[in-house]
Order: C-alpha cells, then sequence, then structure tokens
C-alpha cells in the first residue's frame, strides 16, 4: 500500500513538472511570435508588402527554426497561427512545421518564419491533418517592400507566401516540400482541453486565452499600423 501510494505521489509530482515545463516553453514560443511581429512592424519599408497583410486569410509566425534540422529528422520548428475574422482576429492554434525532401534544405543558422495564408483554399488544406507544401498547397516565396506590383504570377496565384527573417532582415523564402501540421497536444495544453485547429480557428465561441495575450497584441498592432 505504501509502495502504491509512494508511485502515485510520484507520479503527480512528475506530471506537475512536465505541466509547468510545457507552459514555460509555450509561454516562450509565444513570446518569440510577438518578438518576430514587433520586428518586422519596425521596418515596413523593408517588410510584407501592405496589399499582402489586407488580403491575407491567416497569419502564422514560427520562431526560431533551426536551418538543415531536418537533416537529423524530427520536428523542424514549431508555431502559431490566427485567422481574421471580420474585423477580428481568431484565437491562435500551435501548428508544427517537419522536414520535406532534400529540396527543402536551408542551412545551418536559426531563421524565423512568417507565412500568409491568402485565400480560403489555402487555409482549408491547413486544417486537415498535414499539408505538404508546394505539392498539396501552392507556396511561393513572399516579395519584400511597400510594392506588390513586383510580384510574379506565381505569387500573386499561391495559396501561401512565406517568409524568413535572419539577423533582422526579412526575405522571401521557398519552403516547397515542407510540411505543416496543427499542433493538437499543445493546443490541448493552452485551452486545456482537447479542440481541433479548425474549431480554434474558425469558431465563434473560442477566445485567446491569457497566455497567447502577447501574440494577439502584436498581431494587432502589426496588421493596424502595416496593413488593415
Amino acid at each position: 500500500m505504501r509502495r502504491m501510494a509512494f508511485v502515485v505521489t510520484m507520479s503527480m509530482c512528475l506530471s506537475g513538472i512536465v505541466s509547468v515545463l510545457g507552459d514555460e516553453t509555450h509561454s516562450k514560443r509565444i513570446a518569440d511570435a510577438a518578438a518576430v511581429l514587433r520586428e518586422l512592424r519596425a521596418a515596413p519599408d523593408k517588410g510584407i508588402p501592405v496589399d499582402l497583410w489586407n488580403k491575407a486569410s491567416c497569419v502564422a509566425v514560427i520562431p526560431s527554426v533551426k536551418k538543415g534540422a531536418f537533416i537529423i529528422g524530427g520536428e523542424y520548428g514549431k508555431g502559431l497561427m490566427s485567422c481574421r475574422k471580420d474585423e477580428h482576429w481568431s484565437a491562435p492554434s500551435f501548428l508544427i512545421l517537419e522536414k520535406g525532401s532534400v529540396g527543402f534544405q536551408l542551412g545551418g543558422e536559426t531563421i524565423d518564419l512568417v507565412l500568409l495564408i491568402m485565400n480560403e483554399r489555402g487555409l482549408t488544406k491547413l486544417l486537415g491533418d498535414k499539408v505538404t507544401l508546394g505539392a498539396e498547397t501552392s507556396v511561393a516565396a513572399g516579395p519584400v517592400g511597400r510594392d506588390e506590383r513586383a510580384m510574379t504570377d506565381l505569387q500573386l496565384h499561391a495559396e501561401m507566401l512565406s517568409y524568413s527573417r535572419a539577423q533582422g532582415v526579412f526575405a522571401g523564402v521557398d519552403l516547397t516540400g515542407g510540411i505543416l501540421k496543427p499542433d493538437g497536444d499543445d493546443n490541448h495544453d493552452l485551452y486545456g482541453r482537447r479542440m481541433s485547429a479548425k474549431q480554434i480557428l474558425t469558431g465563434n465561441t473560442i477566445e485567446a486565452p491569457a497566455a497567447a495575450a502577447p501574440f494577439m497584441a502584436e498581431l494587432k498592432r502589426t496588421v493596424s499600423a502595416i496593413g488593415g
């Protein structure tokens, strides 16, 4: 009986430790994603064109992605995204970017990624179990600067536009071959119950948790300052 009580007590303690570590990890990821948006807002002349912010259905930020990490397998990067709902933005959903083909190699440093989901088709595909960029949904390196007239035909018709940020500089980046999917486990931790990305991003009753406030605040400030 004592042994059983000891095991139960230890299990509860370990669960508490894991929960605390998980909360700290989520908080750091949210803070890092907010920082990326803040940096983007600080340099609009070299950032994402205004018209694209106005047209984007959703915005995803994946901070501190380690280039070339896919070579040894496993997860590539984690971030979160939010979608437009009339004049507001939805509660955020965590997502994972995984390794893709050999063509997805990016190098060896750490970068931040920003993705604009440009239409409902792109969002619908992203809300599934997973989507392969460039195969199941079209993705293109986004143009940089205030002027959108330099966009190529590929960029104009892409369902997603992708950007990288390294050493404070934003640039378009080709993510063809990467795999995006919702992060159900982290969403469960953030919201305290199991919910799909579709419920979070398109539902009318889900409110952003207090822990996500830094990201939501920076998203609203960025869109207000750069876009609409």
